[in-house]
């Protein structure tokens, strides 16, 4: 049984669902946005996740703790999976090695990792296709979960892109525009993927 299949994925169907937005080259005519504008829009639109009144709250710990709590199911969920799923399918447990391999994987859509408990935090839309509930059910035994509504998850400030210069999480995939956001179907795939090579490893 292939990675697709075990996801869930009917033939013919992920060619058109793995489409992600991604940074596009300039066109003439194009208006492009300088790096600080960016990076300020983007953390305006994290921050939105909030009452207005707790946001300089939230500011304060990204300055002073480098991590803020922020409410999930909102503008974005998250779908935490385990550092293990990963180092089954990538060819090298280094950590850098695993940043480069998930950014590959989800089309360059933002994760965050929490090295403290060795834990992965896909950042993906607000609302989740019922199906990918009802799959991170049958992966709850892998540590696999969908994080919405009632959940907080802690946010690195976006320069945190660094596993050994930071305090706890950091961006294991920077997020690099506002509403940017990875894919469930290809997070879906890469668990799915990762699952299936935990099973068929040979036993010590």
């Amino acid at each position: 049984m292939d990675a697709d299949t075990a996801a869930g994925i009917q033939p013919g169907e992920a060619s058109g669902a793995l489409s992600v937005l991604r940074p596009t080259g300039a066109e003439p005519g194009v208006l492009v946005h300088p790096t600080a504008d960016r990076w300020l829009a983007t953390e305006d639109w994290l921050l939105a996740t909030l009452p207005p009144a707790f946001r300089d709250r939230a500011r304060w710990e990204w300055q002073q703790h480098w991590v803020a709590m922020l409410p999930l199911g909102g503008l974005f969920s998250a779908l935490r999976f385990p550092e293990r799923l990963l180092t089954a399918l990538s060819t090298s447990p280094e950590a850098g090695c695993l940043d480069e391999f998930l950014a590959e994987a989800l089309g360059g859509g933002p994760v965050i990792c929490d090295p403290r408990f060795s834990r992965y935090y896909a950042l993906v839309p607000a609302t989740m296709p019922a199906t990918l509930h009802q799959m991170a059910e049958a992966w709850r035994a892998l540590e696999v979960d969908c994080l919405g509504l009632g959940s907080y998850l802690g946010v690195p400030r976006l320069d945190a892109v660094n596993r050994e210069e930071a305090l706890t999480s950091y961006w294991s995939v920077p997020m690099d525009s506002a509403a940017v956001l990875c894919t469930p179907l290809a997070v879906a795939r890469l668990i799915a993927a990762g699952r299936c090579c935990l099973e068929t490893e040979p036993e010590a």
